[in-house]
This record gives structure tokens, sequence and C-alpha cells, in this order.
């Protein structure tokens, strides 16, 4: 079967077959192929990826009914095919340092974070970031114990001994964000030595052609194919004798699904403790992300900013993201907390209209209207429910995957609310794929080290300090996923990491901080930021053309783009 005819046919075994038997070979070829050649692979898709990056945001807007004008488009863009952009890029210069018998590392600066970390700074990297991304900053974390030494020694994983290959990888491919299966299938290949089978959720069928064109180099080497069809295609993939490891994207009630099995025999598997599934399982899943409000010295335009600022948090991709924040956690205590939410409603009002596109999205929001008669079903769509239980309550532990946002209240204000809220995230929230805190810099200073501890206390796998998660996922040296921990038998976010383009071993979190105020008003706060607001804000009027700017920027770093791509973003 040729990879470049996509055909909707029923459940032939054949086609699943035959494409590990290419892999098993291809297997063969990836351990032959050196890492010059492997760096001039990630090139070549990198070329590519910026040739189709509109061929990928149209098959994208069809998936997801977006009009060819809604500045929402701007979403596609920059969680399409730019990620890619940045991912390969990124990797590219792992393999070069590898290449030249040095670690990725060298030349990086480490330093420590709290509880004798080793901290790897991964933004800005280079005059391009420190530009576009003025004043945001990111460090990923690696575990305790792990000194620097250890760090630059381990990183690089797999292509510290490419010819160690790892057999077949199966990649259950996302259905909401669109760069999620390319970057997942990369990493399978790179930081695992894994040939790949991505079968794409059916939402994302539309991607096919473009897919196979971006990844035209893996696919004629033999090291990747592309497959479609649903949940019966995808058990049968994962549970092939040939496959030696799966990496999911999805739900907790998928992965156990093809854990432990479905209905009571698998209930009865997973207290039993012997899995259906005979592999490895690596995984990222979501769960139930806080954004948590710290009270100090806020204006008027603050409140106005951050609101926006938190319904991006649960509306970007119309709220059908991993890690969009589910819950809002304020001070009960706060004397500017109801000025807040009324501005907060206001926001969540008056961000643009969507299509609700992912499956499921409508009775989902009914079941949180069913278990909340209290809550505000507001003019475009969105719940928003107020005053909601600390504790025993449906939205602490059910992840809507929709434009539903909860607000939970503690009764406590300073250090001690920061202390309740870390200690409410922790313990009351299924999930730890992301967490938002949301604190003016005078009581980040106030705090001090107590502000350092509440961080390093949050099992969070992203923290976003006066920034978004999803700015994580965007940057390429970041690592994504779960707080490590997690197991088959309670996986709440997932277990494993992907992106990293360091190829970092031991990694814990990652954590990202940006300007509490945008520029110009930054600089009352004393941040040298010069960041409007940013792209991904989902009110954001300029977020198309920006996006779009920045893909083509990225895929050929011509300063000549520069003006024209700033002068969208400060219109934005």
């Amino acid at each position: 079967m040729s990879h470049s005819e996509f055909v909707h046919t029923p459940f032939d075994r054949t086609a699943i077959d035959n494409a590990l038997d290419d892999l098993a070979a291809g297997e063969k070829a990836w351990a032959a192929t050196s890492l010059h050649r492997r760096r001039e692979l990630l090139d070549e898709i990198h070329v590519r990826t910026g040739r189709f990056a509109a061929d990928w945001v149209r098959a994208a807007r069809v998936v997801k009914d977006l009009d060819a004008n809604s500045p929402l488009v701007g979403e596609e863009w920059m969680t399409g095919p730019l990620a890619l952009l940045q991912a390969t890029a990124a990797l590219s210069k792992t393999l070069a340092a590898l290449e030249a018998g040095r670690s990725p590392l060298t030349g990086v600066g480490l330093s420590k974070a709290p509880g004798a970390r080793v901290a790897v700074p991964i933004l800005p990297r280079g005059i391009f970031d420190q530009l576009l991304l003025n004043g945001f900053r990111g460090q990923v974390w690696l575990r305790p114990g792990v000194d620097a030494e250890a760090a630059r020694e381990r990183a690089g994983l797999a292509q510290l001994d490419p010819t160690s290959t790892g057999g077949i990888g199966a990649v259950l491919g996302a259905g909401n964000i669109t760069s999620i299966p390319p970057l997942d299938l990369l990493y399978e290949l790179y930081a695992h030595n894994r040939v790949v089978a991505l079968k794409l959720n059916p939402i994302t069928d539309p991607l096919f052609t473009v897919f196979e064109m971006i990844f035209e180099p893996l696919l004629e080497l033999g090291v990747l194919r592309i497959l479609t069809g649903d949940a019966v295609q995808g058990s049968y993939l994962v549970h092939h004798r040939a496959v030696a490891h799966v990496h999911m994207t999805g739900s907790a009630q998928t992965h156990d699904t093809i854990v432990w099995g479905p209905g009571t025999a698998g209930a009865q598997r997973r207290a039993a403790d012997r899995p259906l599934l005979d592999k490895t399982i690596t995984s990222e899943l979501g769960g139930v992300s806080p954004t948590i409000v710290v009270p100090g010295a806020w204006s008027d335009a603050d409140l106005r900013y951050q609101a926006e600022h938190v319904a991006t948090h649960r509306l970007h991709n119309g709220g059908y993201n991993c890690v969009a924040a589910q819950v809002v956690v304020l001070s009960a205590q706060w004397d500017r907390k109801h000025e807040f939410l009324a501005e907060l409603r206001h926001a969540l009002n008056r961000a643009p209209r969507r299509t609700p596109y992912y499956p499921g999205s409508d009775t989902r929001v009914a079941t949180a209207l069913a278990a909340y008669p209290q809550a505000q079903r507001l003019d475009t769509g969105r719940v928003l429910i107020e005053a909601l239980p600390a504790t025993d309550t449906p939205l602490l532990d059910t992840e809507y995957f929709s434009p539903v946002l909860g607000v939970v209240e503690l009764p406590a204000t300073g250090s001690d609310f920061l202390q309740h809220a870390v200690d409410f995230a922790n313990t009351e929230l299924t999930g730890t794929l992301g967490a938002n805190v949301i604190v003016p810099p005078p009581t980040i200073r106030r705090l001090g080290a107590a502000f350092d501890r509440a961080l390093e206390r949050l099992r969070y796998g992203t923290i976003a300090v006066n920034a978004w998660t999803g700015l994580a996922f965007l940057t390429p040296y970041a690592s994504w996923g779960a707080f490590p921990g997690h197991t088959l038998a309670d996986v709440q976010s997932g277990i494993g990491v992907v992106h990293n383009a360091f190829l970092l071993d031991d990694v814990e979190r990652t954590v990202i901080r940006g300007p509490f105020r945008p520029a110009p008003r930054s600089v009352t706060t004393g941040e040298l930021a010069l960041s409007p607001k940013p792209p991904w804000f989902v009110d954001n009027r300029t977020a198309a053309t920006t996006g779009r700017k920045l893909t083509e920027f990225y895929a050929d770093p011509a300063p000549a783009k520069l003006p024209g791509l700033l002068l969208s973003a400060l219109r934005g």
C-alpha cells in the first residue's frame, strides 16, 4: 500500500500488519543512520513544515470549523506548524552537539532551584526568544539529587548510543492540538530510538496528507508509518505482538481501557494488578488544572488584564486542552474578589464565539450544569460556577474538557493563602499536568523564600507564574508531562514526558515565568518586559496575522521579517 494515498477502508488487519513489518525493517535502517544524517532529517522536516504550513492550517480550520478570517486561526498557526518548526530546530542543535562529541548542555549555564535541584534554562534560548518573548523566562527542574555533572552526562538520552534501538513504538495521536502527534513521534524516534507507528485520532484525519508530505523523509527511510482508524484499529495496534511500547495522549479512561481492559473484567484486572497490556506505556492525560490568584496590590487595569489571562487559560482551543484551567482559586478575604469575578465574567463573555468541535462537549457541559444548578450559563455557551466547595465536589475530580470553569474560595490571605492554595491543588484536584499562579511582583518580593517554597511544593509537571502553562507546550526545550511518580493503577495525568529538546534525563518539572503586566505598564512593577498582550490570548485581535508571521519567521529567520511581525504583535 502506497503511503502517498489516503483511502478510508473498513478495518483490515493486513494494513497494520504490513505497516509494522515495514517498521521492523526500518528499525535496522534507523540503527544504521548516523547522528549526522539524523540531524539532516530534522532539517529536512523543518523545511517541509514551512513549505506546507498553510496547508496544515487550512486542514486544522476544517477540523475546528474556524472561519478563515477569525483571529482564532492564530491558535492553529502557533500550536500547529510553529510548534513543530521550533522543535525540529531545537532538536537539530542537540544532535549537532552530540555529533561533535559534546553534551547538549555544553555552554548552558545551569543553576540551582529550590530543594537542592539543578535548573536548566530553557527560555529564552537565543536572540530571537529574547526579542519575541521578552519578559518570559523558563527552567526545567531536575529531580532532587541529580547534580550538574550528571545532568550534562545524561543529556542526549537514546542518542548517546544511536545504534541501540528500542523496537516499534505505537503513538496514539491526540485530537485537539494538531502538533501533538508530530511532536510525540519525534520524541519516540529521537529520545527513545524507537521507530514509530503513528495512529491519528479520527478527528484529525484531514491532516493525514499534510503529515505525509511533511514527514516524507521518515516515511521513505521506513522509520515511520501513519495510520488512521477508530478505537478498534487503535486497540489492535497497541496490543500487537510487534509493538514494544505505547505512547498516548488522551483521557485517563482511555488509558485504563488500554492497560486493564474495559468494563468489569478490566476493573478486576486492575484490582489484581494483572495488566492486559503486555508492554510499557507512557502517557499525557490532562486533569483538573488550577489557576491560583494571589491577593496583592492589583489596579483596575490588572483586574481586567488578568481576567482576560484566566479566560485564555480556560478557553484557548475552545477549552479542549488537557492543561486548560478548570478551577480558579481565590482568597475569600481578598478585598477585590468581587471586582475580579465581574471582570472574569466579562472576559468569558467577550471572548470570540466558536464551534464546540470536540466530540462529547455538549454532553460534558450538560453534566456540569446538572451537577451545579447554580451555574451561570453565559451568552457565549461558557459555564461559570462560583462559590464551589473546596472538597468532595465533581468539578475537582472530573475533567470536563469543555468551556466549564469553577471558582473555589479559600479562607486565608497573604502567605497563608498561598500555602493553603498549594495544599488544595495538591490534595483535592485530580491530575498534575499544569498549574498557573498569578501574583503581583511586590507580593512575590514580600513573600521571599515562602514563595519559592510554595512553588517547590506544588506537584505539577508545569508551573506558570504570571504566564500560561500552554507556553511551556510551545517552548521546545521545556519538558511536557505530568509530575513524576504516577503508576498504571493511579495514572492521574500520565507517566513520562515529551518535547524536552535538550533530551534531558531525570526531569521533574518545567517552571515558566512571565510579566504580571504587559508593556508598557510592566515598568510600574519593576519588570523589564517589552511584551504586549501575548498572541495566544483568546481576545488578541491580530492573533491570526501574528501567528502566521511567527511561523514564516521561524521557518526562515530573516531579520527583514521582524518589523512586520513586531508591528502585528503590538497591534494585538
